[in-house]
């Protein structure tokens, strides 16, 4: 006699599914209920998802993730995001959850080409980047500087202009 095969339950309830409004093509991939707010936090193979049974709170796709940090003590992922806007941490303590490891995939899976700008002295970090939009697979060029980065520094204009053209020929585009 067969045994049934064991499916571990799905975290995400039929309303939130229904909230997330997938697109063709699209899945959820992981989810966990964050401690604080209660809110789901969802990793769809094309975006980063915080929402409700009532709303989405937060929606953003993989490309626009600068990066993330799971804390295992705290069980906490915390994420910034390329265009600066304030870090969101979400706590999941000892839930069975994969969105720590989805989420480093997901990022990982846009990013197509990246290098550190390399510029002499302090206050000069950062890097140009050519994404991938999960969604379409069309190529995204982003530059990423450091907080005390001068964007209007000549010599970094300069050599963000010269990455993003080796970077552009180096992917064909």
């Amino acid at each position: 006699m067969r045994r049934p095969r064991l499916r571990r339950a799905d975290p995400l309830p039929s309303e939130v599914r229904v909230e997330l409004a997938l697109v063709r093509g699209e899945q959820v991939l992981a989810a966990a209920r964050e401690d604080t707010t209660h809110a789901y936090v969802v990793a769809t193979s094309y975006r980063f998802v915080i929402c409700t049974a009532e709303q989405i709170l937060s929606e953003r796709e993989w490309f626009d993730v600068d990066a993330g940090q799971w804390d295992p003590d705290t069980w906490t992922l915390t994420v910034t995001w390329v265009d600066g806007r304030r870090a969101g941490q979400y706590t999941f303590r000892e839930q069975e959850t994969r969105v720590p490891e989805t989420f480093h995939e997901r990022v990982q899976a846009s990013v197509v080409l990246a290098a550190p700008l390399d510029l002499p002295g302090p206050r000069r970090s950062g890097r140009v980047v050519i994404r991938k939009d999960l969604r379409n697979g069309h190529l995204i060029e982003q530059t990423v500087l450091g907080r005390l980065t001068p964007a209007d520094d000549p010599a970094v204009i300069a050599r963000v202009d010269q990455l993003i053209a080796e970077l552009r020929d180096q992917v064909g585009l």
